[in-house]
């Protein structure tokens, strides 16, 4: 499932206080350190889209489908939002152990909103490298940016039918707010449920 996203309403400062900042776990998250991804990272972006799709199917979860997200996805993300990738480690490996969008907003899933929330999609971790934790400290980081550009909301959605994500959206923090069904994007229409957490 993709979703045309609009331009992120960033400054190159801003954007750099919030990599340096987020290099700083929470409590009890695993080091992890935080850059904006670059066309460079265009194919191990696909790789860990495929490989967290590939770990929802393998168990049954019905979220993602491997091969849905290409290069070209993420070579649009780059222009059009935030993309984050997340290394492990005090000196990281070449390879990001995860990744996630920031858009600014969603109007197929969220219809019209004023500007007072940003939007995390892709969600990602390699289950494979990846420490313990990993998934919270990168919702924990995509929450910290959204602080940065003043706006209090963050807004995130998951199919209706993923009740296991549900559940983990809920011991984060995020509270379900309602359901939409989605036309635009890849495949049939969907119905999609609807989380928000107040930052601040």
């Amino acid at each position: 499932m993709t979703r045309d996203i609009p331009s992120a309403p960033q400054t190159a400062a801003a954007a750099a206080a919030a990599a340096a900042d987020s290099k700083v776990p929470p409590p009890d998250l695993p080091p992890l350190t935080f850059r904006r991804a670059t066309e460079a990272d265009l194919t191990a972006l696909v790789r860990l889209r495929d490989a967290a799709a590939n770990w929802q199917v393998s168990r049954g979860i019905d979220q993602w489908t491997p091969g849905e997200m290409t290069e070209t996805h993420f070579r649009a993300n780059l222009q059009q939002a935030e993309v984050w990738l997340a290394f492990s480690g005090p000196d990281p490996a070449p390879d990001p152990v995860g990744a996630w969008e920031l858009w600014w907003e969603d109007p197929a899933a969220w219809g019209p909103q004023p500007p007072t929330a940003a939007y995390i999609h892709r969600l990602m971790t390699d289950r494979a490298t990846a420490p313990p934790g990993t998934g919270r400290h990168l919702l924990a980081a995509a929450e910290h940016r959204i602080t940065t550009t003043a706006r209090p909301l963050a807004r995130l959605d998951c199919l209706t039918a993923n009740t296991r994500l549900h559940t983990y959206y809920e011991s984060a923090g995020y509270t379900q707010i309602g359901e939409r069904h989605v036309t635009a994007g890849l495949g049939d229409p969907y119905t999609v449920t609807l989380f928000e957490k107040q930052l601040h």
